[in-house]
Order: C-alpha cells, then sequence, then structure tokens
C-alpha cells in the first residue's frame, strides 16, 4: 500500500496510510502516516470495535488537512487494551496465556478456516 501511496500522490491524489508496522512504511516514505501501536492488520481499530474504527478514521482525516509536510507521521491514540497499556505485545497470540480450553478452541477454530479455505479453492464441478 505504500508504494501505491507514493504513485497516487505523484499523479497528485493525496494519501495517507493507517499502519502498524512504522519501520516498514517509514521506510518506504509515504506522504502522511498514522502509526497505530497495535497488532499487525488492525491499524483501523479494533475489530467490533466502533469507537476506535472512528477515531482512526478521523485521525486520517485530520492528518491529510494539516499536515505540515511530506512524510509525516502522526502517532494514534488508539490502544488495543482497554487499560490503555502496550502490552499487547506480550499476550497477543501467546499460547502461554491461555487457558487449554482456549487452546483448543483457538485451534478449532483455526481448523474450521482452513476447511472453509479449502472448500472455496477447490475446483468446482460441472
Amino acid at each position: 500500500m505504500s508504494l501505491v501511496a507514493r504513485h497516487l500522490e505523484a499523479e497528485g491524489i493525496p494519501t495517507v496510510i493507517l499502519g502498524a508496522a512504522r519501520d516498514i512504511v517509514e521506510t518506504v516514505g509515504v506522504p502522511r502516516f498514522v502509526f497505530s501501536d497495535v497488532p499487525l492488520g488492525n491499524p483501523a481499530g479494533r475489530p467490533f470495535d466502533l469507537a476506535s474504527q472512528q477515531l482512526a478514521l478521523e485521525c486520517a482525516l485530520r492528518l491529510l488537512e494539516t499536515a505540515p509536510g511530506p512524510r509525516t507521521t502522526w502517532q494514534s491514540p488508539i490502544r488495543w487494551r482497554d487499560d490503555g497499556s502496550h502490552d499487547w505485545k506480550l499476550d497477543f497470540n501467546n499460547p502461554d496465556t491461555l487457558t487449554a480450553e482456549q487452546r483448543d478452541e483457538a485451534r478449532r477454530r483455526f481448523e474450521e478456516q482452513k476447511e472453509l479455505a479449502r472448500r472455496a479453492n477447490a475446483p468446482s464441478a460441472g
């Protein structure tokens, strides 16, 4: 996405990147970047959390309006945990913090998703 943003900017279309991999996005040099210190894949807010998703959008639009210059990075106020900490790095998908039942449920959901993907990618009969 960072490279696409640079191409769009070169064509005169302003962009804002929402991201969670600060080092990668800043290395590419996007014009405007809202960094959220959250697990990869979640820079637009926490899943099913409309308030954090609206905040991410608001940050992006505000940065689009007010960026003082190229390669501007804003730190998002979004926090992964309700206590406001960044401890997600210690416990996000960490099997050592899960009970045996939680690990079994996660394994069951993973196998279920693999089966759905297998079926969706299987050649259709006919």
